[in-house]
């Protein structure tokens, strides 16, 4: 049986309902969605959602042969969120109250199978994530707005995964107490804060260092680079631990990296804090992260940038996609049928 015929043995009526949206009804929730949304979880939210992208899963589900369409773009890593259920969105404050969330939107899925619920079936994508969000809220005494991001995130996930695979994770958070028990002001001032550069920072001359976090659950993930370096060339000189072990595609230091040219896309990462102290988009950069898939943006200073472009003018923290490939052009190959428009960049025009 194919991928797409199991899920479709596996639909029930709020997974269907949830797969009649499509990627610009997503597109437009989570923009409606985001004056809902702490400032703590704004851009982690819309980074996640650029991480796990429908329009990905939804190519991958139709095709005939899926492993091959991921070898033809490239795809590597972890793409698939099934083995990411509970993890995926370690980097979202609201990661915190993921098992809260996860019980109430199965209870929520659970109500669409009752008839006297029926209200509920024309409520919209929003009403549906807000009143999931504020119920959760309501009994445990939660700031609301610390858990629309995550809900948002908890209903693609169980689109993409199907309720029994949801329903059968754990529901564990993926933090240290240590972590768990930071409030959003302390990590939002931690964001916000570049290093000091001494008693004559201020000057032209001194050679400015800033610190790169890649990991804010993890005191030991960050590096140093020099001022106006690009964040892959900083990672490059870290080597506190095998990357390599920890992941094929880290050849070296924490980031992925391939060229250094803006060519593979590998180096690809969401940034939460610190996107107005990193340089401006360049041309091949904009155009390149288009093509990769990643994000359809002109924003001078966007949350996704390849990190081999992307120089850094004061401290960041950022977060490492678990996987890397080439979409974009099939997807638009895709939405213009007259053009082949091949992973490799040959284009031919019938």
């Amino acid at each position: 049986m194919s991928t797409s015929a199991t899920t479709a043995a596996t639909e029930t009526p709020f997974t269907t309902f949830l797969s009649q949206c499509d990627e610009a009804a997503w597109k437009t929730a989570v923009n409606k969605l985001s004056p809902s949304i702490h400032q703590v979880d704004k851009s982690a939210t819309r980074i996640w959602f650029s991480f796990y992208p429908l329009s990905l899963f939804k190519a991958l589900i139709e095709s005939e042969d899926p492993d091959n369409l991921a070898r033809e773009l490239l795809l590597q890593g972890e793409y698939r969120l099934t083995s990411q259920i509970d993890s995926s969105h370690h980097f979202l404050y609201g990661h915190r109250y993921w098992p809260q969330i996860k019980s109430a939107v199965e209870r929520h899925a659970a109500e669409w199978n009752n008839p006297s619920q029926s209200e509920d079936h024309a409520a919209s994508l929003v009403d549906q994530i807000l009143a999931v969000a504020r119920s959760v809220a309501a009994s445990t005494k939660i700031d609301p707005s610390l858990l629309v991001g995550i809900t948002a995130v908890a209903f693609m996930t169980l689109l993409q995964v199907g309720l029994v695979a949801f329903k059968q994770a754990s529901g564990q958070i993926q933090l240290d107490k240590k972590y768990a028990k930071r409030s959003p002001d302390q990590i939002l001032k931690e964001r916000a804060k570049d290093d000091s550069q001494g008693l004559f920072g201020f000057l032209k001359t001194v050679d400015k260092k800033w610190t790169v976090v890649f990991d804010e659950n993890d005191d030991s993930a960050r590096y140093k680079l020099n001022h106006s370096q690009d964040l892959a060339g900083g990672a490059a000189d870290d080597r506190t631990r095998d990357w390599a072990k920890l992941d094929p595609r880290r050849i070296e230091g924490p980031i992925p990296v391939e060229c250094r040219s803006a060519s593979c896309g590998t180096c690809w990462v969401g940034v939460l804090g610190g996107a107005e102290k990193l340089a401006e988009v360049a041309t091949r950069e904009s155009k390149k992260i288009k093509e990769f898939g990643y994000i359809e943006t002109d924003e001078p200073k966007p949350v996704i940038r390849l990190a081999c472009q992307a120089q850094a003018e004061g401290a960041v923290s950022i977060v490492i996609p678990p996987w890397n490939g080439v979409f974009g052009r099939y997807m638009k190959a895709k939405q213009q049928p007259n053009v082949a428009d091949l992973p490799t960049g040959e284009e031919t025009v019938n």
